[in-house]
């Protein structure tokens, strides 16, 4: 099979998407060829802004319901495919959104909510991100929300949360754990990468690893091509094994300097965790998220056979998400 073919045959999954949501971004989802991701609505707004943040998704699913559609279980997935739409998962970065009020996040459930972030790089009630000097490990509170988050079948992702702290959550959680975005530290040394020991100590719990092709983690930077990510995900599939990695760009597209200033300061205004500045530069040849396919072909570059290719555009992210939403 072609590689196009392949890529408009196959499910494709991000585990992570960040951009500026409107209807140009979401045309571009849909000309990717992409069947799901899991949408970032809240990072460092509290209680009220993410409310409002997720009003704004309401509404954009009435007004571009011929793009995109609500993902709340794994059967949503398969219908956004039959029906050429792409499903959105909402998401969120940090735990910022339930305050301190643990009885929100059912509230939060049934409104959609399916992956929540434990930290975003710095401390917060319920333990430390990864760019926190030190790291004091999961709190008490901390379990309470993982209890919760368990409870109701919502996705404990430690992307950005410091080592101790995702330790501690990966061995207290009663359902595997998820890294939704990240690259390994054995490819680039970068505080937001994870080590080989990190990444077989989630899947060795029955987690998942989605991979950031996020060129600030790679060690070709602003000249990263699809073919660097390439390496990027054979490495994973070295440390985790072929049936536990998917994609997860962490893509940025249509963001302005402001927007990661923001991102970059603790808790959106304060210290900055991040010595980072401006916007992050995109991988050539995927400039946008209409250039899914472009992956897929490099993975047929690599010799890439065709099980592998739709395990890792999908199926291992349906298979995991199965046991986790549904």
């Amino acid at each position: 099979m072609s590689g196009q073919s392949l890529h408009d045959s196959a499910y494709v999954i991000d585990g992570l998407v960040v951009s500026r949501w409107g209807r140009e971004v979401f045309e571009d989802m849909q000309r990717g060829g992409l069947t799901a991701a899991n949408c970032t609505c809240s990072i460092w707004e509290g209680l009220r802004e993410t409310m409002i943040n997720l009003a704004r998704w309401k509404q954009a699913f009435d007004e571009h319901a011929d793009l995109i559609m609500q993902v709340r279980r794994t059967a949503d997935i398969r219908t956004a495919k039959e029906r050429g739409k792409v499903g959105i998962i909402l998401g969120w970065q940090n735990t910022a959104g339930i305050e301190d009020r643990l009885d929100l996040l059912p509230l939060y459930k049934e409104l959609g909510v399916s992956v929540i972030q434990l930290t975003y790089n710095t401390q917060n009630l319920v333990g430390a991100g990864c760019w926190e000097a030190s790291d004091g490990g999961l709190s008490g509170f901390g379990r309470e929300v993982i209890d919760a988050m368990n409870h109701l079948g919502i996705l404990v992702d430690l992307s950005h949360v410091g080592p101790r702290t995702s330790s501690d959550a990966i061995a207290y959680s009663k359902r595997p754990c998820a890294y939704t975005h990240v690259a390994p530290r054995g490819a680039f040394d970068h505080p937001r990468n994870k080590t080989d020991e990190q990444l077989r100590e989630i899947v060795d719990r029955g987690g998942f690893v989605g991979v950031a092709t996020y060129p600030p983690f790679m060690k070709t930077g602003a000249d990263t091509t699809v073919d660097d990510c390439m390496e990027l995900f054979e490495y994973m599939i070295k440390v985790c094994g072929e049936e536990n990695i998917g994609i997860g760009t962490d893509a940025t597209q249509g963001h302005d300097d402001a927007y990661f200033d923001w991102l970059r300061r603790d808790k959106g205004y304060a210290r900055r965790a991040n010595p980072g500045r401006g916007r992050a530069p995109a991988v050539k040849g995927m400039e946008t998220l209409a250039d899914y396919g472009r992956l897929t072909q490099a993975m047929e570059r690599r010799g890439w056979r065709e099980s592998r290719i739709r395990r890792v555009l999908s199926e291992n992210w349906l298979r995991f998400l199965a046991g986790i939403i549904d």
